[in-house]
């Protein structure tokens, strides 16, 4: 708890829906009241599903604020409304999604999901850290992805805003531990959203300019399937993921990085057993393209396995 029993001040980006929605109202129904969590969204007009889910902790430990990430302005407006400009801990959940063949993609499409991904995540980090350094106390929670640590075909853009946030964190991470303040990263696997089912069943029925008619069949008939299986056998929930920010949270040396989904942990360890890259690069080829229904077939099985005690267990960042 803050120091003389005080609540701690969370600030939570894109709480409108999905995981941020879910850490806001799990950190504001906290038993022992120590968080007074401040939820944000950029349109503050979807803010209905929050307030229902919150339900009558609105106005006591939670608090709603407009933010838009990817304004300086919005920014500071919204760090300036909160008392003394104090936050003790910062989670950035606030991103956008990309998927599909790279050809067919704008560059203002790609350069929208770095706006949000990358630079707004680095903006909300500048606007609070200076005063987190002063006071010598913090917590800086990143929203990542299993994606930031292993890249995914057809995901390329989002995969590389990622990557992006997961080398800014782990060169922040050792300046900002000579002054106290923790950073820690959360990545999750898949996660079952309605941004997600619903990009899955959009993206299947788009034309895609600009990639030949190979890519394209590869994307919709072979990485669409392949996707979906994974989705169905390996997904959490928003609430998996905000069990687990809040027991970095709360944890008394919280890790730097912290996969949601134990599941993953072989997939990022034989990236790092192989320096050239090789293994993985020609595994995921070889389970994509080779063994493709193997693969439909295994994940079947896994998700008649896993059971709720088995996915209970993945959760835990301990």
């Amino acid at each position: 708890m803050a120091s003389g029993g005080e609540q701690k001040a969370v600030l939570i980006t894109g709480c409108s829906s999905g995981i941020g929605l879910r850490i806001a109202v799990l950190l504001a129904r906290d038993e022992q009241k120590r968080y007074h969590v401040i939820a944000t969204m950029r349109d503050l007009r979807k803010k209905d599903r929050l307030l229902e889910a919150a339900g009558d902790t609105y106005g006591k430990t939670l608090a709603l604020l407009s933010l838009d990430v990817c304004s300086d302005d919005s920014v500071r407006q919204c760090i300036d409304s909160v008392k003394d400009r104090h936050i003790d801990i910062l989670i950035n959940n606030a991103g956008v999604g990309l998927l599909g063949p790279v050809e067919s993609i704008s560059m203002d499409e790609m350069k929208r999901v770095f706006e949000t991904n990358f630079f707004g995540t680095v903006r909300m980090i500048k606007e609070v850290m200076p005063d987190m350094k002063k006071r010598r106390s913090g917590h800086i929670i990143v929203m990542s992805s299993v994606m930031g640590l292993q890249g995914v075909v057809f995901n390329d853009v989002y995969t590389a805003s990622k990557f992006a946030i997961e080398g800014f964190c782990e060169s922040m991470a050792v300046q900002l531990l000579k002054f106290n303040v923790k950073l820690s990263l959360i990545e999750p696997g898949p996660v079952h959203t309605e941004f997600e089912t619903k990009m899955m069943e959009e993206v299947a029925k788009m034309e895609y300019p600009g990639a030949d008619a190979d890519t394209v069949r590869y994307f919709k008939d072979v990485y669409i399937p392949s996707s979906i299986d994974i989705f169905e056998a390996l997904g959490q929930t928003p609430e998996d993921i905000a069990k687990c920010t809040k027991k970095v949270i709360e944890s008394s040396r919280p890790r730097f990085r912290n996969l949601t989904n134990s599941l993953y942990t072989p997939i990022v360890a034989m990236k790092y057993a192989d320096e050239t890259g090789g293994l993985s690069v020609h595994t995921f080829y070889n389970l994509l393209f080779n063994f493709g229904s193997l693969m439909h077939i295994t994940m079947s099985i896994l998700k008649c396995l896993t059971c709720s005690c088995l996915r209970r267990r993945t959760i835990s960042p301990d």
